[in-house]
This record gives C-alpha cells, sequence and structure tokens, in this order.
C-alpha cells in the first residue's frame, strides 16, 4: 500500500491527536503516551532534534492504518516503518526518516547481537520480533552495522522500548512539534 504523505505539521499533529488516544497494541499505554514517552527518552539521553523527532513519529505508520492491533493479532507484519517513510517523506530529510525507516531491522539486530536483549522485550514486542523476521543472522547483523544511522536506529529502538510506562509524566506534544519544526524540511 502507497500512502500519500503527510502535506504539512498540522495534519502530522491532527493524525497523533485524532489516532494517537487508541491503545499500543499489547501495551498499557496509548499511541500517543508510547510517542511521547520515546521522545522523552531521548531528550533525557541529550540526543539531537532529528533522534527526538525520529522517537516521537516512529510508529506513526501504526496511527495511520488503525490496523495494528488486528494485524498482530491475525499474525501480519504492518510494514509500519515503511508506512511512516511515506507519511513523513514531504516534512523530513534522512536524519529523521533514516532510523524511523531501521528501528524495526534495530530491534531484529539487537535481538541477535545483544545477550540478554530478548529477555528484556514485552509480550508484545517479542511477537512482533517473530512477525518481523525474528533475529538477524550474523550475515544480516554485519550488513546491518554497515548501514548508515544504523547507530541511530539502535538509539531510537532503546528510546522505543523504554516508552511503555502507564503513567509517566512528559512534556506535552505542543513540546516535541516545537522540536520537530527545527528539523523540518524547508519549504519549497
Amino acid at each position: 500500500m502507497r500512502l500519500a504523505p503527510l502535506p504539512h505539521l498540522d495534519a502530522l499533529e491532527a493524525l497523533l491527536l485524532e489516532a494517537g488516544h487508541d491503545l499500543y497494541s499489547g501495551e498499557a499505554v496509548s499511541q500517543l503516551e508510547h510517542a511521547l514517552q520515546a521522545a522523552y527518552a531521548a531528550e533525557q539521553e541529550g540526543a539531537s532534534a532529528a533522534l527526538i523527532t525520529a522517537a516521537l513519529l516512529h510508529d506513526i505508520g501504526h496511527l495511520h492504518s488503525q490496523q495494528q492491533a488486528s494485524d498482530l493479532a491475525a499474525g501480519i507484519d504492518d510494514h509500519h516503518e515503511a508506512l511512516a517513510v511515506q507519511l513523513l517523506h514531504d516534512l523530513f530529510d534522512h536524519n529523521v526518516l533514516q532510523p524511523i525507516a531501521l528501528h524495526v531491522a534495530a530491534k531484529r539486530y539487537l535481538a541477535a547481537a545483544e545477550p540478554g536483549y530478548l529477555d528484556n522485550l514485552s509480550p508484545a514486542s517479542t511477537c512482533s520480533l517473530t512477525l518481523q523476521g525474528g533475529p538477524m543472522s550474523e550475515e544480516e547483523a554485519a550488513r546491518f552495522r554497515l548501514r548508515p544511522n544504523a547507530a541511530q536506529a539502535i538509539a531510537l529502538r532503546r528510546f522505543d522500548e523504554l516508552a511503555k510506562v502507564p503513567g509517566l509524566p512528559t512534556p506535552p506534544l505542543s513540546h516535541y512539534l516545537t522540536i520537530a519544526v527545527t528539523v523540518m524540511k524547508a519549504c519549497p
């Protein structure tokens, strides 16, 4: 499925506010809470504005499809990372888009390369890992390490895993949209 890119930041904000209150599949937080917590984790680590924005928007492909819970239950990988890149393509450059595009691959990489990583995944994340291809082979992991933005994707993945805490206070969406504006593509 090919999606039309979001035309402006207002459309992005509307999508987050309208669809973001649905539960994040298999977790005890909403999609919006997950997004805000991931951005907050990135900000607390001193990440760049691009990586904070990527953390905020990494799962926006789930919001657009509104099918996440049923896809997961049906054993379908929705390829939300690719959907997110399609939606955000006109608004942001590769510094935001590449970590988003690679955050699923980063989970597969960490599952293969980091002892104990699998033990710390939530049940829903473990289930989605299986749908997404499982841990990488040694060859896949070696190729992944060489990709531009692999380190940023791994950092994003770690922020993603931290962003599942019910009731965690975070700054509001407006705070992170202010950061996102600083890394948007210039208007033509």
